[in-house]
């Protein structure tokens, strides 16, 4: 099929090289006509592992190519996908305004053989209201639209594309399911399970499924508070969860609390849409409120397992994004504990193995470091902020050398704390019973 992405962020650039690598021919616009550019000459706007080759072997293959033009883009193409940003808005709810002038820009190419697939986040009634907007702009044209929600997480989005739990596709006419099955066939083929519902329910699966994680992971953290209070482990305690079918163990993982590109703004949108449809979430209200509040108290741990003030003292902080195996930045937990020691007068030390260039255009302040040795050293402790691999194999021994002050906060509880004391370290995790000894103790 010939195939168009509107928009080469994260989802639309990892949609379009991997639907290429089913087979289809693809066509990735974006009006940002630098970011077409370095596509074309090969360079990957964001990091994500894999992504790099499987543009480049489609590219070669003649099945993948950018452009800003919609002229171009858009006829011959049987299936739209609108993949561009829908950020939060200042109270609150999502803001379609890339959408809505996407749908704007395509629609006198489109024709009636052309189906409009979803693929932003959008709120409930979104998808159906840029039909009615479709139907009235082409009143000679009969354009089916679809809703097709992402479930990507960065780090591992091409494995989740092309081996995914399963498909949503909503749709209410013949025509746009006959398209997305088409689409996804080889997907199908292979045994991958398909949800084919209506369009509202399949905005929702998105919303209700981040917001749900969003929860899991809130309550999870409060779990390892509850840990630090009763001698309890938290890693035991998410162990023992998780072997149950009903719960399973991911996003059980205690830390500084849910960042990135979904999850906080989704929770939001969901929350704002349940309160105009008059039937509120409290749940994710509360779910939002813990993680607000989590960063906060991440920097307050630091400060007071350092013993009050930090004013004057150095800190060498391992990790900047907001997970392990991507550059991404946003709503990253890493940078508001940063900017929070550093407003506290502390003198910071930062490596991150890909958030490094990202993190100089948004955090100042801070010495950017060469590596987590050198970020470390002269250090009076090392805050481990990011769950990157390369943080849980450190040279334990080259850190006690490095560091002034012999002293480890893990907010990511990436060691054993009988691993790190050997080296004569001083150890700190969350929720788990020796760092709540001498929390308590400081």
């Amino acid at each position: 099929m010939n195939i168009t992405i509107v928009g080469t962020g994260y989802v639309g650039l990892v949609t379009g090289a991997c639907l290429a690598d089913l087979g289809h021919t693809v066509t990735c616009l974006d009006i940002d006509v630098d970011k077409v550019r370095l596509l074309h000459e090969g360079k990957i706007p964001i990091f994500e592992p894999g992504l790099d080759e499987l543009i480049e072997r489609n590219g070669r293959a003649g099945r993948i190519r950018f452009t800003s033009d919609y002229a171009s883009a858009i006829p011959p193409a049987s299936v739209v996908f609108v993949a561009v940003g829908t950020p939060s808005s200042s109270i609150g709810d999502a803001d379609l305004s890339q959408v809505e002038s996407a749908v704007a820009a395509m629609a006198p190419h489109l024709s009636d053989r052309t189906t409009v697939v979803m693929k932003s986040t959008v709120p409930v009634g979104a998808t159906s209201r840029i039909l009615s907007t479709l139907r009235t702009t082409l009143p000679e044209k009969v354009t089916s639209v679809g809703s097709n929600p992402e479930f990507l997480k960065q780090g591992t989005a091409v494995q989740d594309f092309l081996h995914p739990d399963r498909v949503v596709i909503g749709a209410e006419d013949p025509g746009a399911e006959r398209a997305l099955r088409a689409v996804y066939q080889p997907l199908l083929d292979s045994g991958v399970r398909a949800v084919f519902t209506d369009i509202a329910s399949a905005e929702l699966i998105k919303y209700a499924t981040n917001a749900f994680l969003a929860v899991k992971l809130s309550f999870i953290n409060e779990m390892a508070d509850l840990c630090e209070q009763t001698g309890a482990s938290i890693t035991e305690v998410a162990l023992g969860m998780g072997m149950d079918d009903r719960i399973s163990a991911s996003f059980l993982k205690a830390g500084p609390g849910y960042g990135g590109s979904c999850f906080p703004k989704d929770t939001q949108a969901l929350l704002h849409s349940s309160q105009v449809h008059g039937s509120p979430s409290r749940i994710v209200a509360s779910a939002i409120d813990v993680n607000r509040n989590r960063r906060i108290e991440m920097i307050e741990r630091i400060r007071r397992i350092m013993g009050g003030d930090i004013a004057g003292r150095s800190i060498g902080v391992l990790g900047l994004t907001f997970k392990a195996n991507t550059d991404d930045l946003r709503e990253s937990p890493a940078i508001e504990v940063i900017r929070g020691l550093l407003g506290l007068g502390a003198v910071v030390s930062v490596f991150d193995p890909q958030g490094m260039d990202n993190a100089r255009s948004v955090l100042a302040g801070p010495r950017f470091a060469s590596d987590p040795y050198d970020a470390i050293a002269g250090a009076d402790a090392l805050v481990i902020l990011t769950e990157w691999p390369e943080f849980a194999s450190l040279d334990l021994a080259r850190v006690r050398r490095e560091l002034a002050v012999p002293l480890m906060i893990d907010l990511r509880n990436l060691y054993d704390a009988s691993e790190i004391e050997a080296e004569g370290i001083e150890y700190y995790s969350i929720g788990r019973p020796r760092s709540v000894q001498r929390s308590q103790d400081s």
